[in-house]
């Protein structure tokens, strides 16, 4: 709570002097007409990673006091859900990028709501960290029980059972693939339906987003009355001229190569489940567990442009405006990050098991022959 109301970020340029609560991004977004970033702004940095910490906290007292509050079920269900969109962290490295990229330009201070919001990121990324998903499940259900008709050796699909990807409990499913886990009560399906077309139709959307986000401008810079539009690559630009080459190196990076590299790997392995003879399928789940990881990194820059909108607003004098380019850009993230989640990794293992499958029925054959 104390980064909400005290000074976040000063800014001074000319005798001019600027100060930005955090709650001022969401606000200068809205006036500014950018609604849905600022609904991004509010639920990835602020509201979900309160409602996953509250959520931990609910979970953690019913067991400490050794009494089964209501819900705790559905809550231990959702903390996965909630972490992929948990963006403070990057919202903060966001804030630091936004500082060199106007450092040369002002004075420019940190207030008290800023140190609160570090130590908030702190706390939030060790919570995430320290929980132990096993030792919770343990706790507020019963233990994971292994059916005693699972077969070692045979894969979960040959007997008809699944993991639940929410409690970890392996469950008998139905000749139609569905179930119900008996130590969560989640709905489990064998495969997820339409897993590679749900996929690739988000990926082709995001490569068509992609073409707008990086050719419309970003933002608009307004100095001493000269308007100058600013795209992703060309503030990349500007940062190597100015001898930044860290901090252009960073926003390259997460801006540019890591959607196109979310989309190839996405489709790549899209593609790889409908081969006959699949090619390491461990190394293409690192590949997947890679792309979990760092898409939602790329919304960097989005936060970039949320606080320089409002923190630099002197007029003609200075000022900073959101360009339609940063609207295209966080649904290309957003995009790739549904993608990634609407891909079922147990894809990746199937087309294996078919190829062993069909190796040992050869293997038979040579024998009885």
């Amino acid at each position: 709570m104390m980064s909400l109301p005290f000074p976040f970020i000063f800014f001074e340029a000319n005798g001019n002097r600027e100060t930005m609560a955090l709650p001022d991004a969401a606000v200068t977004l809205l006036e500014q007409h950018y609604g849905f970033i600022a609904v991004i702004f509010w639920m990835a940095i602020l509201l979900l990673p309160t409602l996953f910490l509250l959520m931990v906290f609910y979970l953690h007292l019913s067991i400490a006091i050794n009494k089964p509050f209501p819900w705790r079920i559905l809550i231990a269900r959702s903390l996965s859900r909630l972490q992929p969109w948990m963006m403070a962290d990057v919202f903060l490295i966001g804030v630091l990028v936004s500082m060199v990229k106007i450092i040369s330009l002002a004075s420019i201070g940190f207030g008290w709501s800023f140190w609160a919001f570090c130590g908030y990121v702190i706390l939030l990324l060790k919570t995430s960290k320290d929980l132990d998903g096993d030792w919770l499940w343990r706790h507020i259900a019963d233990e994971a029980q292994t059916p005693e008709t699972l077969r070692a050796g045979h894969t979960a699909l040959s007997q008809r059972m699944t993991g639940c990807h929410a409690c970890g409990q392996i469950n008998a499913i139905d000749e139609h693939g569905r179930g119900l886990c008996s130590r969560c009560h989640e709905h489990l399906h064998v495969r997820q339906r339409y897993s590679v077309q749900a996929t690739i139709a988000l990926l082709v959307t995001s490569a068509i987003l992609y073409i707008p986000a990086m050719a419309l401008p970003i933002m608009t810079i307004v100095s001493l009355g000269d308007t100058s539009p600013q795209t992703i690559i060309g503030g990349v630009l500007i940062l190597m001229e100015t001898g930044d080459y860290p901090v252009a190196l960073v926003i390259f990076v997460a801006s540019v190569v890591v959607p196109i590299a979310k989309v190839m790997a996405l489709a790549w392995l899209c593609w790889k489940t409908h081969q006959p003879h699949p090619w390491r399928p461990e190394v293409r789940l690192r590949l997947y567990r890679m792309t979990e990881f760092i898409g939602r990194w790329s919304m960097i820059d989005v936060f970039v442009v949320a606080v320089l909108v409002s923190l630099v607003r002197l007029g003609n004098l200075m000022s900073i405006y959101p360009g339609p380019g940063v609207i295209a850009f966080a649904a290309v993230v957003i995009m790739t990050m549904l993608a990634a989640i609407s891909f079922d990794p147990r894809l990746i293992w199937d087309a294996a098991d078919n190829q062993q499958e069909d190796s040992d029925e050869r293997v038979n054959a040579q024998g009885s022959a």
